[in-house]
């Protein structure tokens, strides 16, 4: 019995490759403003420029589908993000924004797609070795079936996992990762019980900032150039800080994790807009 990577499974083996649960399609899309000919647009015009897409987007900002952030130091001035059911509609999305006249003076300086994703190491390897221990084949019809019954059951449950709305929180911060693939440390060649331990640990850590820090984890292998999303929202920029220290000192991150940039972002509401087109600072 092989895998789908073509390695050999015996009978006294435990299946290496989690189950995971997909959800909301998510883009990132971080622009900067072109602030000089912004000025040179006459207020009236502006306005309307600004109107457009406040109404453009306001529905989709009140039922938590996209919200805007205005971002701090180099790396861009606003972030848009997108909750959508489908990558169709992200493109959509997308594809909105740009017949706006607004979208002339935002020129992108990154993007990330991704869906929310839930890994069920701690289910799969319950279920694994359950089924190793009964003596069913990986990829054998039974397995298959108990497999996708224990997906879909786990998929219901969690469906407010699955499909959350943008939180309301006043800061973001949001950065891609993955895990070192090198010659010297794989993630992926460690036998399931030890990354299963790992990420057991990993997650005690952030545990303790529930209610201070939400966090939603996207996938993002063979759709981006990292392999997950991260974003954390709460109203406190210092807690992200603070965590995020927190999680280097544990081994998954200290040893196996690869982190991308990072962005730091402030809740814009859509009626704030104009002010900050005009220079101000996103009110509380």
């Amino acid at each position: 019995m092989s895998n789908p990577s073509g390695e050999r499974i015996t009978g006294a083996e435990t299946y290496g490759v989690p189950m995971t649960l997909e959800g909301l399609s998510v883009l990132h899309q971080v622009f900067r403003f072109r602030w000089a000919a912004w000025r040179n647009v006459p207020a009236t015009d502006r306005a309307a420029i600004v109107a457009e897409a406040v109404e453009a987007f306001r529905t989709a900002e009140e039922s938590g589908a996209s919200a805007l952030y205005s971002v701090l130091g180099h790396k861009g001035d606003l972030l848009l993000l997108h909750f959508r059911d489908s990558f169709d509609e992200l493109n959509a999305a997308e594809l909105k924004w740009q017949t706006l006249r607004l979208s002339d003076f935002c020129e992108m300086s990154m993007s990330y797609l991704s869906v929310v994703e839930l890994s069920l190491h701690d289910s799969s390897l319950k279920l694994y070795r359950g089924l190793a221990e009964q003596g069913v084949a990986p990829f054998s019809e039974p397995w298959n079936a108990v497999v996708q019954e224990t997906m879909e059951r786990q998929r219901e449950a969690m469906k407010p996992r699955l499909y959350p709305k943008i939180p309301e929180n006043r800061y973001i911060c949001f950065y891609p990762m993955d895990r070192r693939r090198g010659e010297d440390k794989n993630w992926y060649v460690l036998p399931i019980e030890e990354r299963q331990r790992q990420m057991d640990l990993h997650g005690t850590v952030g545990r303790r900032y529930a209610g201070r820090v939400r966090q939603i984890i996207s996938g993002s292998v063979g759709f981006d150039d990292w392999e997950w999303a991260v974003d954390l929202f709460g109203e406190d920029p210092v807690t992200f800080k603070k965590l995020i220290y927190e999680m280097r000192f544990d081994e998954v991150s200290a040893v196996y994790s690869n982190f991308g940039q990072f962005f730091m972002g402030i809740r814009c509401r859509l009626e704030q807009l104009a002010g900050v087109l005009d220079g101000s600072a996103p009110a509380r």
